[in-house]
């Protein structure tokens, strides 16, 4: 297995860990508590480095079935994250949890089709 296939699945495991723990502070406290935020981050540095390491094997020469596919799933999971954490910046309520849920479980879909593209 390759290692950006091996970020990618821990990308995975993550991000359905964040959106999970969406769902149940939205059940259980109904407003967002401060270390979801910080889960969240915490998987956009694991997105950037998956990012990085995706492009060193693109610039390697092992090139995937689509190019420009691949490349514009490494971008558009970087900026999910900081999007949807800018945009609830301001409110805890239990929508902003959805927001948070919706954004992490996109990255997991966006990282399962990174892992079938190379």
């Amino acid at each position: 297995m390759r290692v950006l296939d091996q970020i990618s699945w821990i990308a995975v495991g993550y991000a359905v860990l964040v959106a999970l723990l969406a769902g149940w502070s939205a059940y259980r406290w109904r407003q967002r508590p401060p270390w979801l935020e910080s889960m969240a981050w915490m998987l956009e540095a694991l997105l950037a480095l998956r990012a990085l390491t995706g492009l060193a094997v693109v610039a390697s020469g092992e090139r995937p079935d689509s190019v420009s596919t691949h490349v514009g799933y490494l971008v558009a999971s970087v900026c999910i994250v900081p999007l949807a954490l800018r945009s609830v910046q301001d409110d805890h309520e239990v929508w902003s949890l959805g927001v948070i849920g919706i954004a992490a479980a996109t990255v997991a879909v966006i990282s399962v089709r990174i892992v079938m593209t190379l």
